[in-house]
Order: C-alpha cells, then structure tokens, then sequence
C-alpha cells in the first residue's frame, strides 16, 4: 500500500502546482481549454488513493479562475482608464463580438452580477460579460461578488464531468480522452451553432 501512495502524493505535488497555473494562464489568456484541464484532473483524482483528491482539484481549479478572472478584470480596468488602451482590453475586444457583446450587456442590466455565474458555464460567454461588466465601469468589489460563486459553479461543472467519464473505464487516460472530447465538444458546439445560423439556406 505505501509502495502505491507514496508515487500519487509524487505526481499530486506535481499536478496541482501545474493545475493552478494552466487555469489561471487559462483565465488571463483564454486560449487555453481550462475546463478540459480540470476534467482530466478529476479523472486522475478518481482513480488515485490520495484522500480528499477530488476535493483538492475542486479547490485549485475555483481558486485559480478566481484569481485568473480577477487579475483579467483588473489589468481590463486599466485599460479602461488608460487612453491608448491595453493589449489585454483589446483581447478582450477581439474575442467578443457585437452582437454577444449587446446580450451580454443586456442580461447585466437585467440580472446584475449574477450573469456571471451563467457566463462562466456557458462555453465562451465569460469574455462578453467580462467586458460588459467593464464598460458599465463595475467596481471591482462587486465584479468578485459575482465571481466566487461562478468560479465555484464552473469548477464543480468540469469536475462532475471528469468523474462521469473517470467512472465509466478503468484506465485513467480512457477517462481523460472522454472528458476531453466532452469538453471541446461543449466549447465547440456554440460556434458551430452559429456558423449554421449564418449559413445560406
């Protein structure tokens, strides 16, 4: 038994310093497919004999969007104020287009501050309210009012869907795959949906 501890307490003191980071790169740079990277950790986390795993990833993925989200909110906010601007501002710009832009503003106005929770579950709809949230000049107290619980929903949701697919093979990396073809999936099929709509009949 201690032959088999002793390397998952190895590869956790590895994993979830490099968790933490990929998620909050992930959240300052949105290229990165940080729901597919805490999906694969629960699937790791449910097969290894370390207490408390899962509860561990759930809190290094909350923590890290939370800080990733903040740190985005905060440099966006300099922007802001700043009048050349800022190449994180101007990321921001790029990857939010009008019209998700105009419902975005549109469900802040409606909802407050809990939009947020929505917009870190549906697949690139953290960015738009993001910016939203900018341009309605939101101080920063209450944009991580908003933030804990949709970092808290987001973490939970990646998680739940590493453990579904942790659970249906034996073989770790069997459930990574899945988790991660669910994920991509899921981030995918809003864009997809688009493409269809503006497609010629």
């Amino acid at each position: 038994m201690a032959a088999q501890v002793a390397p998952d307490s190895t590869q956790q003191a590895v994993a979830y310093p490099s968790l933490f980071l990929l998620v909050v790169i992930g959240a300052l740079v949105p290229v990165v497919p940080t729901g597919a990277l805490v999906s694969s950790a629960a699937v790791v986390a449910l097969h290894q004999t370390v207490p408390f795993s899962l509860l561990i990833v759930f809190g290094v993925a909350a923590l890290a969007a939370f800080l990733g989200d903040v740190g985005l909110y905060w440099l966006g906010r300099r922007g802001m104020r700043s009048k050349n601007g800022s190449r994180w501002l101007a990321a921001l710009r790029d990857r939010a287009p009008e019209e998700r832009l105009a419902q975005a503003q549109a469900k802040l106005r409606d909802h407050g501050v809990m939009v947020l929770v929505l917009s870190r579950l549906v697949p690139a709809g953290r960015i738009p309210v993001m910016l939203a949230c900018l341009m309605a000049k939101m101080p920063l107290r209450r944009f991580i009012r908003g933030d804990i619980p949709a970092c808290l929903a987001w973490a939970v949701t990646y998680q739940l869907i590493g453990i579904l697919g942790g659970s249906l093979f034996k073989e770790p990396w069997e459930g990574v795959a899945l988790a991660v073809a669910l994920t991509v999936t899921i981030s995918a099929a809003p864009a997809v949906w688009r493409r269809v709509r503006r497609a010629p009949a």
